[in-house]
């Protein structure tokens, strides 16, 4: 689906699109099987994170980045309307770019989310058991040092 979008920064504190964003990640989670989240965990998260947003003129959420300040990747979500045009490598270029690294948690049994991060570079460091409430394990993931990795990124924001 190609449609003009805007990318926006939601500053740490704000709420900006914090409704519009968990309806996206508990559309997703359903669709794909993933964990349950309590929404006061997640608004908390989303509070305490500079958000990055793609949203259409009518202010529909395409994709969003709940990220630290240090670069860890709390929450990425991309409507999956809009998967394949690129949004979700661009909200983790805007992350790098700001950050000396990027990390993130992935589950062990999500492919797809896999899939992504190392399509963009993602090494995974190690796996840790029992990480989510219901006892899966994650991979803890970190972006590549390589200056070819971020010129590959920083390709996605010129897009």
């Amino acid at each position: 689906m190609s449609v003009t979008v805007e990318q926006r920064i939601v500053p740490r504190g704000s709420d900006e699109f914090l409704d519009d964003a968990w309806d996206l990640k508990e559309r997703i989670r359903e669709r794909e099987g993933l964990l349950r989240q309590r929404y006061g965990f997640f608004a908390d998260a989303y509070r305490r994170a500079t958000v990055y947003v793609y949203v259409t003129p009518d202010e529909d959420l395409v994709g969003f980045a709940a990220a630290r300040h240090d670069g860890y990747i709390l929450f990425l979500a991309v409507d999956t309307d809009y998967r394949g045009e690129g949004f979700g490598e661009r909200l983790v270029a805007t992350v790098a770019e700001g950050s000396k690294t990027v990390s993130c948690h992935a589950r062990v049994s999500n492919d797809a989310a896999l899939g992504f991060y190392r399509h963009l570079g993602f090494e995974i460091v190690r796996e840790i058991g029992n990480y989510y409430e219901d006892g899966e394990g994650a991979y803890y993931l970190r972006l590549g040092e390589s200056e070819r990795l971020r010129d590959r990124l920083s390709e996605y924001l010129r897009r």
